[in-house]
């Protein structure tokens, strides 16, 4: 993984700060490409395990039938509404189809982890719950560009 940035230095997030970050958000967004080549972007919650990128997707969307026709993909989770607290994270590589699909809750020690940090964080759950709909999509980045505009200090 490359985490290395060659402008906007200054602003990169250290891998705590970059790990804090990623453990505190929900929401990201998830770039793929269509059949036809054109961009398609959605919306999704996700869990990091300080390594890779889980995403809970539904098996039957545009997402997942992009990602398994062509598994590169690009996810940035952002936060931040004024031009000094613009704080975020770009990843990028391929991702791998993890489990089941859709997911029913077999067991599998690879998913233990993201499942508990995935139902504590966006369910309140100390379980996850299968609806039989979803399944687990992994990044585990090649490259990672950050910002954090909050270390520029006041203008």
């Amino acid at each position: 993984m490359t985490v290395t940035q060659r402008r906007g230095r200054k602003i990169m997030m250290t891998p705590g700060e970059l790990d804090e970050f990623l453990t505190s958000q929900r929401t990201c967004r998830v770039a793929t490409v269509s059949a036809d080549g054109a961009p398609h972007v959605s919306t999704l919650w996700f869990a990091w395990d300080g390594t890779s990128l889980w995403l809970y997707s539904v098996v039957r969307s545009k997402r997942w039938t992009d990602l398994r026709r062509d598994p590169r993909v690009a996810i940035v989770v952002d936060t931040g509404e004024e031009y000094d607290e613009l704080q975020g994270v770009e990843l990028s590589g391929t991702v791998d189809f993890v489990g089941e699909a859709p997911r029913t809750g077999e067991l599998r020690a690879e998913l233990d982890v993201p499942e508990t940090l995935f139902a504590r964080k966006n369910f309140r759950l100390e379980e996850m719950p299968h609806d039989g709909r979803h399944a687990w999509i992994r990044l585990t980045p090649e490259k990672i560009v950050s910002w954090d505009f909050r270390k520029l200090g006041p203008a």
